[in-house]
């Protein structure tokens, strides 16, 4: 028995603190293979996040290729009929903002493939929060080596997502107005085609631009970070036993913060994805009206 107790006690004086757990699971496995300083370095490439989102990108293609392989029209499975109610919601969205039917052509199909793939990355929150990690640890043989496994509470990937949103809307404002077009709507929109209004015009236009890139990216990113942040307060919560009395309530109340908080962060995953994919379609949508 008093080995037991020493056996906890040095496990206990070993394990990091609850600060020291945090920093370490917000941190990335990146092309440097050490934690990132605080200097901004865009050589630095955050492998974890680049590596899930490829992988979340070719599970939900194959799931898709796999329902529409399979799909009947008689009485669809469980699985084709999810994806029949993802799509017609989705359609019904896109007619309903992007009035092109030509454009509908590529944009549909775009917002049905950003809801499901943000949601698949947003998915992996739902893993135990040391389960890869751990796995990837074992596998390395470091025990100081960082994995962070939801590519969405990543800034680097939401803001890359929200550039590329900013394309395919500069692409459709060239391709519905022109060149010369949007150009001359840059310098006379919004408070008209006068020579002293045009800097200003041009100078609002890039800061709408601006605005709508970044919110969009960091709107993703807040709150998947939050749930990845709460998701580890509470693992400490649970493994703050002791043997104790008290620590054993903290554990029972762990598994049932999680669990709790587990079911509502569903709601959320699937509602970031939904709001990632209509300001998607509310953006390019805009890039086909004249101001």
């Amino acid at each position: 028995m008093e080995n037991a107790h020493e056996a906890v006690a040095e496990h206990a004086a070993n394990a990091p603190t609850a600060g020291e757990y945090i920093v370490h699971h917000l941190t990335h496995f990146n092309s440097t293979g050490h934690a990132q300083s605080a200097v901004i370095d865009f050589s630095v490439i955050n492998v974890d996040t680049v590596v899930f989102s490829i992988l979340m990108g070719i599970l939900g293609l194959f799931v898709m290729w796999r329902v529409a392989k399979s799909v009947t029209s008689g009485v669809p499975g469980r699985m084709q009929a999810a994806v029949e109610i993802v799509l017609e919601m989705v359609n019904n969205q896109a007619k309903g903002i992007v009035h092109s039917e030509e454009s509908r052509k590529f944009v549909a199909p775009l917002a049905l493939t950003v809801f499901i793939w943000i949601f698949l990355m947003n998915s992996m929150d739902f893993l135990p929060v040391d389960l890869l990690p751990s796995l990837w640890q074992a596998a390395s043989g470091d025990h100081h080596a960082f994995l962070r496994v939801v590519p969405t509470a990543d800034l680097n990937g939401t803001l890359g997502m929200s550039i590329g949103v900013l394309l395919v809307c500069i692409w459709y404002n060239i391709k519905i107005k022109g060149l010369g077009g949007w150009v001359h709507e840059l310098f006379t929109a919004p408070f008209g085609s006068h020579p002293l209004l045009y800097p200003i015009n041009f100078a609002m236009q890039m800061i709408e631009f601006l605005a709508k890139t970044v919110s969009h990216g960091m709107r993703l990113f807040g709150n998947m970070y939050a749930g990845e942040l709460v998701f580890m307060l509470i693992a400490l919560m649970g493994a703050a036993w002791a043997g104790t009395a008290t620590g054993a309530f903290l554990w029972i109340g762990g598994v049932i913060a999680g669990s709790v908080w587990a079911i509502f962060h569903i709601l959320i995953v699937a509602l970031q994805a939904f709001i990632f994919m209509m300001l998607t379609l509310v953006y390019i949508g805009q890039a086909h009206e004249s101001h």
